[in-house]
C-alpha cells in the first residue's frame, strides 16, 4: 500500500467517514433518534450504506459507557440492573454484548459500562459491538427502504 492509495481511499470515503464522526459525535453530545436516522436513510440513500455509516458512528459513539466503566469500576458494585449484566457477561461473555448489540434495548449503555469495568479488550468491544450493530441498523435501513414503496401507494 502506498501514499496514493491511502489518499485515494480517503479521497473516495471522506464523506462517509464524515458523516460517521458526525453521528458518533451527536450520540456523545446529545440523543438522537439513531433508529429513525436509520430508517429514513435508507428510505432515501443506499441502505446498506447508511447500516454500514450508522452502525460505525453508533459503535464510536458507545465508546462512551465502555470508558465510563474503565474509569468508574465502583459503579459496578453498587447498582442492582449493572450486575445483572454482569452476571450475563461473566456467563455468556462477548456473545452478550452481540446481543445487546442488535436488538434496540436501553441496556446496551450498562453493558459497556460493565465491559470497560471488567477490562474486556477495547478492540474485541468494538468488534463485536459493530457486528451488533452493522445487522440491527442495516436490517432497520432495508426496512425503511422497502417502507417508502408502502408509504407511497397510500400517499
Amino acid at each position: 500500500m502506498n501514499k496514493v492509495t491511502i489518499k485515494n481511499f480517503f479521497k473516495k470515503y471522506s464523506s462517509v467517514l464524515g458523516l460517521s464522526f458526525a453521528i458518533a459525535i451527536s450520540v456523545i453530545v446529545f440523543t438522537v433518534p439513531i433508529i429513525l436516522t436509520a430508517f429514513l436513510g435508507g428510505a432515501v440513500f443506499n441502505p446498506l450504506i447508511v447500516g454500514v455509516v450508522v452502525s460505525l458512528g453508533a459503535t464510536i459513539g458507545e465508546l462512551t459507557g465502555y470508558l465510563a466503566g474503565a474509569g468508574g469500576g465502583e459503579i459496578i458494585e453498587k447498582d442492582k440492573k449493572v450486575q445483572k449484566v454482569k452476571k450475563w457477561m461473566e456467563k455468556y461473555g462477548l456473545w452478550t454484548l452481540f446481543a445487546l448489540a442488535v436488538i434496540p434495548n436501553p441496556l446496551f449503555d450498562l453493558a459497556g459500562i460493565v465491559a470497560g469495568a471488567t477490562k474486556i479488550s477495547v478492540h474485541k468491544y468494538l468488534i463485536v459491538v459493530w457486528l451488533g450493530k452493522l445487522i440491527k441498523f442495516v436490517a432497520i435501513s432495508y426496512i425503511g427502504a422497502g417502507s417508502i414503496n408502502v408509504i407511497d401507494k397510500f400517499v
